[in-house]
C-alpha cells in the first residue's frame, strides 16, 4: 500500500515538470540518494542518472515545471488531524568565485565571517514528532530585495492559506525579534520561536 502511494505520488510529481521531465526527474533522484555533491557536474555519475552530464545542464534550461500543480500535490500530503507543525530557516550557498552570478549577497555569521552567495528560505512540514522526516512546502531563493524574515513571512502566509488549517510554525533565534512577529501577526498561525541568548525581552 505504501509502496503504490509512493509510486502514485512520484508519477503526479513527474507529469508536472514540463519539458525534459526525465532528465529532470533522474537529477532530482541524483540529488536525493547521493551521500554529498562534489559539484554540479559529479551528479551525472549517480547511478540513477543514466543520461550524459550535458543532460543536467539542457534539463534546467528547458523544464518549467507547474508551480502551482506542485504545491498543490505537496499540501495534499499534510492532510491530518493534528495541528499541522511546519519549521523555517534560511540557509545561506557561498559563492565567492562565481563572479557572474546574478544577485549575490553578503551574508555575516557570528565566528564565520562575512561571505558573498546566495540565500535560500525553506519551510517544511515536519510529521513525525520521533525521526528527521521532513517535506518541503517552500524552498526559495531570497532576492536582494528581501530579507530572510519577510520571505520566510511571505512563504507562511502563502503556505497556511492553502492548508485550511492554522498550524504551528517554528523558526530559529533568527526570527525570534519584533519584525518576524510583526510581519506575520495577521497570519492565522501559531509560532514557536527561539530567542537570542543575549535577547531583552521588556514588558509592559
Amino acid at each position: 500500500m505504501i509502496l503504490t502511494q509512493l509510486e502514485e505520488f512520484r508519477q503526479a510529481i513527474y507529469d508536472c515538470l514540463g519539458k525534459a521531465k526525465d532528465a529532470v526527474f533522474e537529477l532530482m533522484d541524483a540529488v536525493l540518494t547521493s551521500p554529498s555533491i562534489q559539484s554540479f557536474v559529479s551528479l551525472s555519475q549517480s547511478p540513477v542518472f543514466r543520461r550524459q552530464w550535458p543532460s543536467i545542464y539542457a534539463a534546467l534550461h528547458d523544464s518549467r515545471p507547474q508551480k502551482r500543480k506542485l504545491l498543490n500535490l505537496l499540501i495534499e500530503e499534510v492532510k491530518t488531524e493534528a495541528q499541522p507543525f511546519l519549521a523555517g530557516d534560511h540557509t545561506f550557498w557561498p559563492r565567492p568565485d562565481a563572479k557572474t552570478l546574478k544577485e549575490r549577497t553578503f551574508h555575516g555569521e557570528r565566528g564565520v565571517g562575512v561571505g558573498i552567495g546566495q540565500s535560500y528560505s525553506t519551510l517544511a512540514w515536519i510529521p513525525e514528532a520521533d525521526g528527521s522526516w521532513a517535506l518541503p512546502l517552500k524552498h526559495e531563493r531570497i532576492t536582494s530585495f528581501e530579507t530572510p524574515a519577510s520571505k520566510a513571512a511571505f512563504q507562511l502566509k502563502q503556505i497556511t492559506r492553502e492548508l485550511g488549517k492554522r498550524p504551528l510554525a517554528a523558526y530559529d533565534r533568527g526570527y525570534g525579534n519584533a519584525k518576524f512577529v510583526q510581519a506575520t501577526e495577521k497570519i492565522d498561525a501559531d509560532l514557536l520561536l527561539r530567542l537570542a541568548s543575549n535577547r531583552c525581552v521588556w514588558g509592559t
